[in-house]
């Protein structure tokens, strides 16, 4: 007998809708339920490529005794962390608070007034290392509940004020905008928190953390001639992280896409789900590394990524999926991994070098996490492969196309495994992300069927998602839009468009982006001028939160800290730029400080202290555009017409009689137009 999740949409909660546990989906139904019934409310929250989360449910969730125990003291609510990441961070923050960690699944407990009073992460069925059983907690739960309510209620109280309390945390309003002295001491402390043998920062598990990157690849930029040693490191620990990542396990050598994290500091074994945001995120940062480089190694990267993200992640709609599961047929890693003996009898001759190059061996790299005693290997690279071929005496080309080969054989031979589970449901925030991908992947390598799938998205997104009262959605499934979209939705899709309309000069998009940043304001703001992660509208939650932290996807507000410069810049709206430069003032200290969780802010600080160029081209623009989109100008904005245009700002009276006339500007002071790109970017770079 099914119970109530079974009318659900999220693959995560439709996983759990044959349990035995009485669950219910966050509703008035069961929040209800848990005031008339004067029961706590346990909340479990997870998502569908979770490994832990399935452990959880085998071992508890589907036993009948636990069940029976749940059922009888607890008023039970999944919730799936991607369609309701606000109720995740608001009880994740709880259980950090009272547990020192946390991490999914997620299992809180709150009062009937959905006020939180203790929680934690996994529990095991039996006590083992000092973890007590999850029946043992749900019995010392329910007794405390029963005969302690007094205290129960007091500390949930505390622990509400307690996150109204983290809204500002690291936030000083008194703080006076960050100079250049900051910024190097922001690159100087993430640099000390990098691993020079392995790239990325900090030990396992280890996060690819491309916001740190990125802010290494601008400070190289734009600091080289200023201080060039500290420019120098920043960009060689940038590629090495990127460099490090793509050799790894970390990334899915034979079908592209890169895994969520590793657990060991050598980027080798991988927590195996693949998240839509972390491909995003990576490949966005991969073409800033190539327009810097050119490098083709992060070109065939992106290309193999964003061919991953077609083959498994797209929608018919056009839209993207968001995960693959860590686990197939209950073992994770399984759909990826090798034997030695498998990829000889598929490769034949060319075995040999294949194994050699991959580090594929009889006693394999990985066993933890296999149920079978049998040698597993994760392919991944020990040389890079100009020296792999030098040391073998190969040329490049002919070792590089025999890899392909031998890379299709195995991926055909992959594909006729069972997969892992696909999460298919559709997010904005997620997908917003993606089309910004696809945008610098256009501006970098100029293949025109990026900027395509961008726009074919970006239609998508906005005849799904919006309602026919003009509000928007969060995630999309079946044809069905639904819980109100937050913060993260709302600033990714305006930076979504802003990249369009840059890359396709359609100026619809910004027009677009104008109407969603006027309704973030509207619906979002707070007294210190940052924004909420909930819109006003929205009652069921204990705390609007106020998230300023760069995690693995970035803070809502740092990128509208980037929307309100950039779209200030565009439209001449002087007090959206304003706003941007009060609210990256108001974390100056903290960002420096922990550069590792404000590396959006970083950027958007560098942007406001360097000073932001506008590039205006008219007449026959569209071949210097596309030399334009592959130059690193991180710090610009561009407008393109071929007439001048009164209702935009920038492209008020400009005018030439040239076929093609560039305008470089700042503060809308422009200085005389040049007629070659060559000329715009001597213009650009002698006023750094």
């Amino acid at each position: 007998m099914p119970n109530a999740l079974i009318n659900e949409t999220s693959p995560y909660l439709l996983q759990h809708a044959h349990n035995p546990v009485n669950w219910y989906p966050w509703g008035e139904e069961a929040l209800q339920k848990a005031i008339a019934e004067d029961k706590p409310i346990l909340v479990s929250i997870g998502y569908a490529a979770c490994h832990w989360c399935h452990v959880m449910e085998r071992e508890s969730f589907e036993d009948e005794a636990t069940a029976a125990l749940m059922n009888e003291h607890f008023i039970n609510i999944k919730i799936d962390r991607e369609e309701r990441p606000d109720l995740d961070h608001i009880y994740m923050d709880a259980v950090q608070a009272m547990a020192g960690s946390g991490g999914w699944p997620l299992n809180a407990f709150l009062t009937p007034g959905k006020k939180p009073f203790y929680g934690g992460t996994y529990f095991p069925p039996k006590a083992v290392m000092n973890r007590p059983s999850w029946k043992e907690v749900l019995t010392a739960v329910s007794d405390a509940f029963k005969n302690q309510r007094a205290d129960i209620e007091d500390q949930a109280n505390g622990l509400t004020q307690h996150l109204f309390q983290a809204n500002s945390f690291g936030i000083n309003a008194n703080e006076g905008a960050m100079k250049t002295d900051q910024i190097d001491m922001a690159c100087e402390n993430l640099l000390k928190q990098a691993d020079q043998q392995w790239g990325g920062f900090g030990a396992a598990p280890k996060f690819p953390q491309t916001f740190s990157i990125q802010f290494l690849l601008r400070y190289y930029t734009f600091e080289k001639e200023r201080n060039t040693q500290l420019a120098e490191d920043a960009l060689k620990q940038a590629l090495l992280s990127l460099d490090k990542m793509i050799e790894g396990g970390i990334y899915d050598q034979i079908g592209g896409g890169f895994a969520r994290y590793s657990t060991d500091p050598e980027w080798l074994a991988p927590h195996f789900e693949k998240m839509l945001y972390d491909n995003a995120l990576l490949v966005t940062t991969l073409s800033e590394a190539y327009a810097i480089t050119k490098n083709e190694y992060y070109k065939r990267t992106i290309e193999h990524t964003l061919t991953f993200v077609e083959r498994e992640l797209l929608d018919p709609s056009n839209g993207f999926y968001a995960a693959l599961d860590a686990d197939s047929e209950g073992e994770e890693g399984k759909y990826y991994v090798w034997q030695l003996e498998e990829v000889q009898e598929l490769l034949g001759p060319d075995a040999a070098v294949y194994c050699d190059y991959y580090n594929i061996s009889a006693n394999g790299n990985w066993s933890e996490g296999t149920s079978s005693e049998e040698h597993k290997n994760i392919l991944r690279i020990l040389e890079p492969l100009p020296v792999f071929a030098a040391n073998r005496q190969y040329k490049i080309e002919d070792l590089q196309l025999l890899l392909d080969q031998c890379n299709a054989k195995l991926l055909k031979a992959r594909e006729e495994r069972i997969k892992p589970a696909l999460d298919d449901k559709i997010i904005l925030s997620w997908n917003a992300l993606m089309n910004t991908a696809y945008s610098k992947a256009y501006a970098a390598t100029g293949n025109k069927q990026y900027r395509q799938k961008a726009i074919s998205n970006m239609e998508f997104l906005l005849s799904a998602f919006q309602t026919p009262e003009g509000n928007w959605q969060h995630v999309w499934k079946n044809g069905t839009a639904k819980y109100t979209a937050f913060l993260d939705d709302h600033a990714y899709l305006i930076q979504a468009l802003l990249q369009l309309h840059k890359i396709t000069t359609n100026r619809d998009y910004l027009v677009r982006a104008k109407e969603l940043c006027e309704k973030v304001i509207a619906g979002f703001s707070e007294p210190d001028g940052y924004f909420y992660y909930t819109p006003e509208q929205q009652t069921d939650v204990i705390v609007r939160k106020k998230e300023v932290y760069d995690g693995a996807t970035p803070s809502g507000n740092s990128v509208m800290a980037q929307n309100l410069l950039e779209l200030g810049l565009l439209l001449d709206q002087r007090e959206w730029r304003e706003r941007s430069f009060q609210m990256t003032k108001g974390l100056s200290t903290v960002a420096v400080k922990y550069p590792t969780s404000f590396g959006v802010w970083l950027a958007a600080a560098y942007q406001q202290i360097t000073g932001t160029k506008e590039i205006v081209l008219m007449g026959n623009f569209e071949s210097a555009l596309r030399e334009l989109l592959a130059q690193p100008l991180f710090h610009s904005v561009i407008m393109a017409a071929r007439q001048p245009d009164e209702s935009f700002p920038l492209l008020k009276d400009k005018t030439t009689d040239q076929e093609l006339a560039l305008f470089l500007c700042e503060n809308y002071a422009c200085q005389r137009p040049v007629f070659s790109v060559n000329d715009l970017l001597k213009q650009l770079y002698q006023d750094g």
